[in-house]
This record gives structure tokens, C-alpha cells and sequence, in this order.
């Protein structure tokens, strides 16, 4: 019997621009430097005091906040 299915054969271009390669490669770099600063900020602001955050410019404690609304203790212990 012979093979009476259609093959469709779809060609890509193996080479690449190259500005695109470039490109991707400065993305990459640009995005693992905000990275390395992101996390250099935070190590460098984590041991100061409120004080000190507010002479350099930041307003409040970057560290996360745990608020807990009113009458939420009594919600929960009503759901005991």
C-alpha cells in the first residue's frame, strides 16, 4: 500500500537577526541587574532603625505589617 497522506512541510529560518539576539541578551542582563539591586536594598535597609529609614528617604519600614481589623478576635473566637 502507499502512503496517501498529505505532508505539509514547514521551514524556519535557522539564522536569526542580529539585532533580535542582541536584543534578548540586553533584556536579560538589564532585568538580573534590577534584580541585584532590588536585593541589595533590601539586605542594606533591613538592620535600620525607623530613624534612619526616614533620613534617607523612606517614609515607613519596608517589612510587612500584620493588621488586624476590629472585631475580628471576637469573629473568631465566636467561630470556636
Amino acid at each position: 500500500m502507499t502512503d496517501t497522506q498529505a505532508r505539509a512541510e514547514t521551514r524556519t529560518s535557522k539564522r536569526q537577526l542580529p539585532g533580535v539576539t542582541s536584543k534578548s541578551v540586553a533584556t536579560v542582563v538589564a532585568a538580573f541587574t534590577a534584580w541585584q539591586r532590588t536585593i541589595a536594598a533590601r539586605r542594606a535597609t533591613k538592620d535600620l532603625t525607623p530613624d534612619q529609614l526616614k533620613d534617607i528617604g523612606y517614609p515607613e519600614s519596608p517589612a510587612p505589617k500584620f493588621i488586624v481589623k476590629v472585631g475580628l478576635m471576637t469573629d473568631l473566637m465566636s467561630m470556636r
